[in-house]
């Protein structure tokens, strides 16, 4: 398929609707899609199958099927490029993501906001799943957005439409802009305007988006629920939220990523794995990103014990794991100064927590459906971290413990899984499916 370029602008005389519950925007969005490409359904399927056994460690799912869970249709992919206005500093940038529905789709479709998780590199994002235009390529988990695949061909390949943001500091128009990571203004700020550029750019396309659905994993399931207030907080209408492998507060998980909270073994559980190393590498790029977005000048120095500053802004201006010079680098609990969450510690480290405890997301009291996928084996998170939120927000928030299942298995799990993995609770597209029916 030879890529196409257009260009929309959307009603200018007009505000564009947002979602299926037609909530005006405060602007006519505007957008452009590029990079356009059809995947075969039997290419999907093959992708997918390279790809399960990375997700499915300890084999807690059965083996890929493309006889009962292969793609049912062709897809469409674009990469999709729209402004947005970061809150925190004011600037305005041009954002990239991905928008996939079904080829040759018409009518109206049901819309999944996919929310990626942690990318430890500048480019592995869902827009750049638009490179299997070319027929020779293979994604690799190396280079390429997995979790999007696997999105894409549950939803897309199954009659939805998806729509996903490559985050600030992503992506082919990064620019050398930093990340915004777990910062919440420039986070929801992004996914709310390649959401609302999506829905314009389905309708340039003869398609009505129809019942709007919300997913995320990891990084994403805190981006989620961030979207998800936001998106009610405005009026609109969301028929189903599902967030796999979640944490919901940024302060609670550092306390438990450094050791300073720790939880009982879950339930029939004799032991329960240690924070990963590469979690550290997560504090350092949420660290810079506070430092850079809420202005804190040397944070990374004054919240990082001093042996290891070199390293942490080396890698927080290049993204660059070299094993040789990383190997002295810290788990989560030796990379903070000692002190770092007692009072009299400096005030760049108060001034982070402040703002990782204003931007929790625990306190939102829920009024459509959400589903929290947890893995009762999640090296990331902790089963305990998220039921508190459920517990206080019974008929709205549900929660489903996956046995054995680590960060990655339990998001495969909250996608392919059956109701024997997921306590006889429906995957995310069956519920789904149920749910905009």
């Amino acid at each position: 398929m030879h890529a196409t370029r257009r260009t929309f602008l959307a009603g200018l005389a007009q505000a564009a609707l947002l979602g299926a519950g037609g909530c005006s925007s405060t602007s006519a969005a505007t957008f452009q899609l590029d990079a356009h490409t059809v995947v075969r359904a039997q290419r999907l399927d093959q992708e997918v199958a390279a790809a399960f056994a990375l997700f499915n460690v300890d084999g807690v799912l059965p083996g890929f099927d493309a006889a009962t869970q292969g793609a049912r249709r062709d897809v469409a992919l674009y990469r999709l490029r729209t402004m947005v206005r970061i809150p925190e500093t004011g600037e305005s940038f041009e954002a990239t993501g991905l928008l996939a529905l079904p080829a040759g789709a018409t009518g109206s479709l049901p819309v999944v906001s996919w929310q990626h998780g942690t990318i430890l590199s500048f480019d592995q994002v869902p827009s750049n799943l638009t490179r299997l235009a070319d027929l020779g390529y293979t994604l690799s988990d190396a280079a390429d957005s997995l979790e999007t695949l696997f999105n894409i061909h549950r939803f897309a390949a199954s009659g939805y439409a998806v729509i996903a943001a490559d985050y600030v500091g992503k992506g082919p128009l990064r620019n050398g802009r930093s990340e915004g990571y777990v910062v919440k203004g420039v986070t929801t700020a992004t996914c709310l305007a390649m959401l609302e550029a999506g829905q314009a750019a389905l309708r340039s396309l003869g398609v009505a988006p129809g019942a709007l659905c919300l997913h995320g994993w990891s990084q994403g399931s805190l981006n989620t629920q961030w979207l998800h207030q936001a998106l009610r907080g405005s009026g609109v209408a969301i028929a189903a939220t599902a967030v796999a492998s979640p944490f919901c507060d940024l302060e609670q998980a550092w306390s438990y990523w450094t050791g300073r909270t720790s939880y009982p073994l879950p339930a029939g559980a004799s032991s329960y794995p240690d924070v990963p190393g590469w979690v550290a590498l997560c504090m350092v790029l949420v660290l810079g990103s506070y430092e850079r977005y809420y202005g804190i000048p040397g944070l990374l120095e004054d919240a990082i014990r001093p042996e290891f500053h070199q390293m942490a802004r080396q890698y927080w201006n290049d993204y660059v794991y070299d094993a040789e010079r990383m190997q002295s680098f810290p788990g989560p609990p030796g990379l903070l100064v000692p002190g770092f969450f007692a009072p009299g510690t400096a005030q760049a480290n108060r001034l982070f927590m402040e703002h990782a405890r204003r931007n929790s997301a625990a306190g939102w009291r829920y009024d459509s459906p959400i589903r929290f996928c947890i893995g009762l084996a999640d090296e990331a998170t902790h089963p305990d971290m998220t039921t508190p939120v459920i517990a206080a927000n019974p008929g709205f928030a549900h929660g489903v413990l996956v046995a054995g299942a680590n960060h990655r298995t339990t998001f495969l799990a909250g996608l392919y899984g059956g109701p024997g993995v997921l306590q006889g609770q429906p995957n995310a597209l069956a519920w789904f499916d149920a749910v905009v029916a």
